[in-house]
């Protein structure tokens, strides 16, 4: 997976990934991928080019556990995020849902660097940089890999 890096900070919450007031407007992902980290930066979504990677710091997708946090970015063309750490909430969020989360030290990667993550590492094409990242259990990344778990129990009934 490849993509430039759109970088933020520790304790970024779900309503900042997208208000709840959103999400009582509408869960389809289409219409709140124009909202996403609107209350950080309202011109944002519009900056979003899918395929993009969040990075973060510590304690990701903290606060509430909206679902429609995952999905919003989902519907955006993000298919990964790399932070320091996640909430655990918004970590199963993010497996059941199939976006990616990578758990990796974030602390070089600046925004706009061209990004690889390969298995168990992030390779910064800007910068030359390799960095280890924790790996998923065999389970989660067969989950990812099927785009989330209704996916994955498809998959399952058929084989």
């Amino acid at each position: 997976m490849t993509g430039s890096a759109r970088v933020f900070g520790d304790d970024i919450n779900t309503d900042y990934i997208v208000t709840s007031r959103r999400k009582r407007e509408s869960i389809d992902p289409q219409f709140l991928r124009a909202y996403i980290f609107e209350e950080l930066d309202p011109q944002f979504a519009a900056s979003l080019v899918p395929g993009d990677l969040i990075v973060a710091g510590k304690n990701f997708g903290c606060g509430s556990a909206m679902e429609v946090a995952v999905t919003a970015l989902l519907g955006a063309g993000i298919r990964a995020v790399l932070a320091r750490s996640f909430s655990r909430t918004y970590f199963r969020n993010a497996v059941n849902n199939g976006l990616l989360p990578v758990v990796c030290d974030t602390g070089g990667i600046r925004e706009g660097d061209r990004l690889i993550i390969d298995g168990g590492r992030v390779l910064n094409d800007t910068t030359g940089a390799i960095v280890p990242a924790e790996p998923l259990p065999p389970i989660m990344l067969e989950i990812v890999q099927a785009g989330g778990l209704v996916g994955y129990m498809v998959r399952r009934q058929r084989s």
